[in-house]
């Protein structure tokens, strides 16, 4: 039988208990990084200035994050975003083709974006890809794409290697 992580208690750290108060719900991913609490106290804000308001859409960022999610079959991450994707914009046919990792009938910058952020995740070096993505983004742009992917892959790995799942 396998061991799961410990999920801290909110009970337990103010500041983990001030999160989930905002959302008010329990959070399995925020409760197992509560075991490095200043770990969790640093992640908060600078995942806000990863994926947060920036030289790129909203919608851009949580459709990288998705693609680099499903690439990492990470469930919690894919269950986390896609509120947030339809509610950027997302339609459920673009959700079902980044799923099923077909990326025909998004426009050319997306489909950059995508492509870029699917082989980062795969091979971690993505050269053509990221040649693409100066036909259609700024170096800044680029940049912000860039952390979204890595946050992405941080957080699938995070919660792949503890095994967090979304509640049901």
């Amino acid at each position: 039988m396998a061991t799961t992580i410990n999920r801290v208690d909110p009970a337990e750290n103010e500041f983990l208990a001030s999160l989930e108060s905002k959302t008010r719900k329990a959070n399995p991913f925020l409760r197992a990084m509560a075991n490095r609490p200043e770990a969790l106290k640093n992640f908060i804000p600078f995942y806000a200035a990863l994926v947060g308001p920036g030289s790129v859409d909203r919608r851009t960022k949580v459709m990288v994050y998705l693609v680099a999610s499903y690439a990492n079959l990470c469930a919690f991450c894919i269950d986390a975003n896609l509120p947030g994707g339809r509610k950027a914009g997302l339609t459920e046919d673009e959700l079902r083709a980044i799923e099923s990792g077909k990326d025909e009938a998004f426009n050319p910058a997306d489909r950059a974006a995508i492509r870029y952020a699917r082989e980062l995740t795969l091979t971690a070096h993505a050269p053509a890809a990221r040649e693409e993505m100066f036909q259609h983004f700024t170096h800044e742009q680029i940049v912000e794409i860039t952390l979204a992917v890595a946050m992405a892959n941080f957080t699938n790995r995070f919660n792949n290697g503890l095994e967090i799942l979304p509640e049901a």
